[in-house]
């Protein structure tokens, strides 16, 4: 196959890529760089830099690069951005997938695969979230993926393309240091800068009807997010493989956010000052955790990467932006 990767320079998209062209496979990306970093990429991957809102660049890239799918990361995915800009995230992330898969249905490319997110949930009642669970999201950035996983069914349906929506939960780790997430918008790098800095991490809220009392989410290393998408991409290109598929990619484990900076710490040397316990966040659920069935039995793919191993990786990657941050 030969893949068109949009977002393929940022800190998922450059995972994804990199997992691809280490299964032989032929990847070509499309990234703006507002947050991706060409030095993320592999030696001979093709970058176009560019936005999707660009048909015209969409048109040229695809045919001259032969591509039989779409694997779409390319999007605006800050919560409370999205709250305070709305227009712009729905622009970027609805509006730039209306162009691309306008693009996709003009150059006849038969599959594509849609980066989603769990945020499509919104608040769910639920031990385990099931792709069945109702959809209800919180946020416009929530909106956007749900409306984006609409779009991509119904255009994969009209015009015989066969589609996977991926809903991710809580990406952490890196395959290798200089692919690190470079953004201080998830819990582990924002302990780290906590840490790093003499400043206590924060816990918002520790009245969670949770066992410690905080939040709880499942997380998944950032490697086995990637090779999900490769098993995803393989799935929709085997013959006869039509429709579309939907799966959460999690693994099933929770983890509190208390045991989390416990983790953190140990890992990083960092025991103190230790956690300062602040108010709840709105909008915060008190557990979101994957049901990971579905993507067994679909896909025969499992996550092989525990939580110590995506701190400890993610840490690595720190340091290399940081050296000052490691204990000797």
């Amino acid at each position: 196959m030969s893949f068109l990767i949009t977002g393929g320079a940022g800190y998922i998209g450059a995972h994804v890529v990199r997992a691809m062209t280490q299964a032989g496979e032929r990847a070509v990306v499309v990234d703006n760089l507002s947050s991706g970093d060409a030095a993320r990429l592999p030696e001979g991957v093709p970058l176009v830099v560019g936005s999707v809102l660009d048909r015209e660049l969409l048109d040229r890239t695809i045919a001259e690069h032969g591509v039989t799918c779409v694997v779409h990361l390319a999007a605006k995915k800050q919560v409370g951005e999205s709250v305070e800009q709305p227009l712009h995230y729905y622009r970027e992330n609805v509006h730039g997938l209306e162009t691309l898969l306008a693009s996709v249905v003009a150059q006849g490319v038969p599959r594509f695969v849609f980066s989603s997110s769990a945020a499509v949930y919104g608040m769910p009642d639920a031990d385990l979230v099931t792709e069945e669970t109702p959809c209800v999201p919180i946020n416009p950035y929530g909106e956007t993926k749900l409306a984006g996983e609409w779009l991509v069914r119904a255009v994969g349906r009209a015009h015989n393309i066969t589609t996977a929506c991926l809903r991710y939960f809580n990406v952490a780790g890196a395959a290798a240091p200089e692919l690190a997430d470079t953004g201080v918008f998830n819990i582990v790098p924002m302990v780290f800068e906590r840490l790093t800095a003499g400043e206590a991490p924060r816990i918002f809220g520790d009245d969670y009807p949770t066992p410690d009392g905080t939040c709880i989410r499942d997380y998944i290393h950032v490697e086995d997010l990637a090779d999900a998408h490769l098993s995803a991409a393989r799935r929709l290109a085997e013959p006869g493989r039509t429709g579309d598929l939907t799966v959460n990619i999690g693994r099933g484990e929770g983890v509190s956010v208390r045991e989390m900076i416990d983790l953190i710490a140990e890992v990083t040397g960092y025991r103190e000052p230790a956690p300062e316990v602040t108010a709840r966040r709105a909008g915060d659920p008190a557990r979101v955790v994957a049901a990971s069935s579905r993507i067994k039995g679909e896909l025969d793919w499992k996550a092989h990467h525990d939580v110590r191993s995506m701190v400890s990786s993610a840490w690595e990657g720190w340091c290399r932006l940081h050296p000052e941050a490691r204990r000797a």
